[in-house]
C-alpha cells in the first residue's frame, strides 16, 4: 500500500512576500515551514538586500564563494522567488496579478510607498476581498512617527530594551546594550504570523479578508512582559542588571573555578537545598533570605554569600551536583558548543537542505513539532529570480513571447 504523506498544516494557502531584510521575511518562512506556498518577490538584477549582507557566504561545490549570503538563507527557506520591477506600470500590473491569487499578502514598504503603485491594501481587496493583508514598519500606519524609518537596533533602544539590558551603570563595562540578534525584527515577524493566522481563521467565518498593521516598535514595548507590568504597578523604572533577574534572587550566573554558571532558583525549597549543597547552609538559613521578598531586599548581601562557595567547583561539577536535586542551572555555550549538544543534535536542530549551489545548506530547523503533520525541509531559499517563468507560465498563464518581452523591457 503507498503511503500517504499529510499535508502541512497551511498547505493550500498562498503567500506574496513583497518584503525583505528580516521581519517580513522571517514571517515568509515560518509560513512556509507550515506549508503555504510563498512567493518572494524581489528587484531584478539585486533582490534582498541581505542577499549582500556578508560574509559569510555559501560555497558551491567546488569551494567557492556564492552570492547567497548566510544572512539571507537564515529566513528565505521554502519560498519561489520571483523578479520584478514594480516601479514599472508593467510590473505593478503583474503584482495585482498575483495579488488575485493569493491569500496573504505581507510587506514591509514604507508607509504609503504600495499605494503609488496601486498595490495598497484597499485597491488590492477590490480585487480580491478573501485577501489578508499584512504592512510591517516600524512605527506603525498612524501616528506621529509614522512616515519614519525604523530600524530594529532603533526600536531596542526606542522601546526601552536597552534600558534594562547590559551589565549595571557602576560596573565595568555598564551601559547600554542590545540584543545579540535583531529581536525586534524577529519577534514582529513571529507576531505578524500570529496576526496573519487568525484573520484566515476569521476569514472562514465571515468570508472576507483584512488589512494587518503591525510596527516593530509596538512589537518591542508589547514582548517586554514583566517588566512593564512591573513598572506600570510598581512605578518604579527598571534597570539594567546585567544577568540578574528583576524578580527572583539567586538567579543570574556566577564565575565557578573553570568559567560560569547560571543559577536559576525558583523557589525557597530550592534556595535550601542549593545552599546545603554548596556547604553554607548559614545562608539558607539566615531569616534575611527566608523567602524570594527578602532575597530581593537583601539581594547584595546574599549574592555575596553565594560568590565565593560557587569558585570552589567547575561548571560541570555544579551541574552535576545540582540537577539531582532539581536545582535549575547550566553552562553558557558558544554556538559550537550548542550545534554538538546531544540534546540539540537528539532534536534535530540543524537541517540540511539541497541547494542548487552547492550539495547542501545548513540550516536550523523550525522548532514546532506535530504528531501528525511534521514539518520537512525540502526546499532551500531560492536563487534570485529562481522561479520567475515557472509562476509567470503556470500561474498567471503568460507565454513565452510575454515572458520574453517583459525580460527585455527589464520588467522581470
Amino acid at each position: 500500500m503507498k503511503k500517504i504523506t499529510p499535508q502541512k498544516p497551511l498547505s493550500g494557502l498562498r503567500v506574496l512576500d513583497m518584503s525583505r531584510i528580516l521581519a517580513g521575511p522571517w514571517c515568509g518562512q515560518l509560513l512556509a515551514d507550515l506549508g503555504a506556498e510563498v512567493i518572494k518577490v524581489e528587484r531584478p538584477g539585486k533582490g534582498d538586500d541581505t542577499r549582500g549582507w556578508g560574509p559569510p557566504f555559501l560555497k558551491d561545490r567546488g569551494g567557492r564563494e556564492t552570492s547567497e549570503s548566510a544572512y539571507y538563507l537564515c529566513a528565505n527557506r521554502g519560498k519561489q522567488s520571483i523578479t520584478l520591477d514594480i516601479a514599472k506600470p508593467e510590473g505593478q500590473a503583474i503584482a495585482r496579478e498575483l495579488a488575485q491569487h493569493a491569500d496573504i499578502l505581507l510587506e514591509n514598504y514604507k508607509v504609503g510607498d504600495l499605494k503609488r503603485y496601486g498595490l495598497d491594501y484597499d485597491t488590492l481587496a477590490a480585487l480580491n476581498p478573501r485577501l489578508v493583508y499584512c504592512s510591517i514598519t516600524g512605527f506603525g500606519q498612524d501616528g506621529p512617527l509614522r512616515d519614519r524609518a525604523g530600524y530594529d537596533f532603533m526600536v531596542q533602544g526606542m522601546g526601552g530594551l536597552m534600558s534594562i539590558t547590559g551589565e549595571r551603570d557602576d560596573l565595568p563595562g555598564g551601559g547600554p546594550q542590545k540584543a545579540g540578534v535583531a529581536i525586534a525584527d524577529l519577534m514582529t515577524g513571529m507576531y505578524s504570523g500570529v496576526a496573519i493566522l487568525a484573520a484566515i481563521e476569521e476569514r472562514h467565518r465571515s468570508g472576507r479578508g483584512q488589512y494587518i498593521d503591525m510596527a516593530l516598535l509596538d512589537t518591542q514595548v508589547a514582548w517586554l512582559a514583566n517588566q512593564n507590568t512591573n513598572f506600570l504597578i510598581g512605578g518604579e523604572v527598571p534597570k539594567r542588571m546585567g544577568n540578574a533577574h528583576p524578580n527572583v534572587v539567586p538567579y543570574q550566573t556566577f564565575p565557578t573555578r573553570d568559567g560560569d554558571l547560571i543559577l536559576a532558583v525558583g523557589n525557597d525549597a530550592q534556595f535550601k537545598r542549593f545552599c546545603a549543597v554548596a556547604g553554607i547552609a548559614d545562608t539558607g538559613a539566615d531569616p534575611r533570605f527566608a523567602n524570594n521578598a527578602l532575597r530581593i531586599a537583601n539581594r547584595d548581601a546574599c549574592i555575596a554569600a553565594i560568590a565565593p562557595a560557587m569558585k570552589r567547583r567547575t561548571t560541570a561539577e555544579w551541574i552535576a551536583a545540582l540537577e539531582p536535586l532539581g536545582v535549575p542551572c547550566g553552562p553558557i555555550h558558544r554556538l559550537n558548543e550548542v550545534f554538538a549538544n546531544p540534546q540539540i543534535r537528539h532534536r534535530g536542530l540543524q537541517v540540511d537542505v539541497p541547494h542548487p549551489l552547492a550539495e547542501s545548506v545548513p540550516l536550523v530547523a523550525n522548532p514546532i513539532k506535530y504528531s501528525r503533520t511534521p514539518l520537512d525541509y525540502r526546499v532551500p531559499p531560492p536563487l534570485l529570480g529562481e522561479h520567475t517563468e515557472e509562476l509567470l507560465r503556470g500561474l498567471l498563464g503568460k507565454s513565452a513571447a510575454e515572458i520574453a518581452a517583459l525580460r527585455a523591457a527589464g520588467i522581470i
